[in-house]
């Protein structure tokens, strides 16, 4: 028997709706021989307003032990600043674990009406997720007077860089063999420029791969205009930020979109969460969409190895969109979607 430990983080708003019905679908493909043993962790913007901190001092010694994390929802921004709440949880999370993969998948399930002509397109972005433009690097003086100055420094390392695009060159090889790399090198001469010439570099260890260098700018055009032309995107922590958005935009919706913080070198645990956020408008009621959820826990049980169980719930996920269920934001409720799917397996 095979029994993987998983960190549970609920989180904030329908965080902790849709985790639960995450969860139980997981455990339920795992039937049999593999179990789930999850320990639940009450971080989040109330956690903080109790207790002055998003997580414990001693927060990432405690998730260090676990074979992965799932993450429901991060944010209040009317009972805590997303400053404090994103800084005191998530990216010390990415960034103390070195998830510096961020995998994005957009395509149409079966049923799901997108805001495209086009029928049907498969993109993985693959978005750097520990340095570019969300390092932390920067500060503010004079705060407050006239002459106040902000500035908020990206940086970005050859390590970093080269590591992000084999990943990504990686996983074109995997699928289609096609690859777009995405900078804004016209108007940014160092970064981006850096970032072209190591594209170029590494491209030179993957003559099986054709990649293709676009501006976020086309890039984001391509992708409304021409979606079933990309295979795998990859791009820095910013465009790759703005460009999953876009993603999971024409692929239905933010309940649709899910995601992977991937530590590749697996010394250290990854975490898995869907992007929607955490809707405190719709929190409580029982309304959110668990699909996107389903579907970054399908990621989670991929990574540790479980790729049967994992194709199970997608499978299941496609037959319940097929029928109809949870193809359209407030159709069904997390309950309906979730049972749908758990039938479906």
């Amino acid at each position: 028997m095979t029994n993987y430990k998983i960190a549970a983080i609920p989180g904030d708003g329908i965080g902790v709706d849709v985790t639960a019905a995450a969860l139980e679908v997981a455990q339920a493909a795992c039937a049999g021989p593999t179990t789930l043993d999850v320990t639940e962790f009450p971080w989040s913007c109330d956690h903080y307003l109790e207790t002055g901190r998003m997580m414990p001092e001693d927060g990432i010694a405690q998730l260090s032990g676990f074979d992965a994390i799932y993450l429901g929802a991060v944010g209040w921004p009317e009972k805590v600043s997303d400053a404090v709440s994103l800084h005191g949880l998530l990216l010390p999370i990415r960034k103390e674990f070195t998830q510096y993969a961020n995998i994005r998948p957009h395509r149409l399930l079966p049923g799901v009406d997108g805001p495209l002509k086009a029928e049907a397109f498969d993109i993985l972005c693959i978005r750097e997720n520990t340095e570019g433009e969300y390092a932390g690097a920067g500060g503010r003086v004079h705060q407050g007077q006239e002459g106040e100055v902000a500035v908020e420094t990206s940086i970005f390392t050859r390590t970093g860089v080269e590591r992000i695009l084999r990943f990504a060159f990686d996983q074109a090889r995997a699928r289609r063999g096609k690859l777009a790399s995405v900078t804004k090198s016209n108007a940014q001469k160092y970064s981006m420029v850096f970032w072209d010439e190591l594209t170029q570099k590494v491209a030179r260890d993957y003559p099986d791969v054709e990649v293709t260098s676009y501006h976020v700018d086309a890039m984001a055009a391509r992708m409304v205009m021409a979606p079933e032309s990309l295979d795998v995107v990859v791009a820095s922590n910013l465009f790759g930020d703005i460009l999953t958005d876009l993603g999971a935009a024409i692929q239905g919706g933010l309940g649709f979109a899910a995601s992977a913080n991937i530590n590749p070198d697996r010394n250290a645990p990854s975490m898995f969460e869907p992007v929607h956020g955490s809707a405190p408008d719709i929190a409580g009621k029982g309304i959110a969409s668990p699909l996107a959820a389903i579907w970054s826990a399908a990621m989670m049980l991929d990574h540790l190895g479980e790729t049967v169980a994992a194709a199970r719930i997608l499978g299941a996920m496609e037959a319940t969109t097929a029928q109809g269920i949870g193809t359209r934001p407030g159709q069904n409720t997390t309950s309906e979607i979730t049972n749908a799917v758990l039938q479906a397996l």
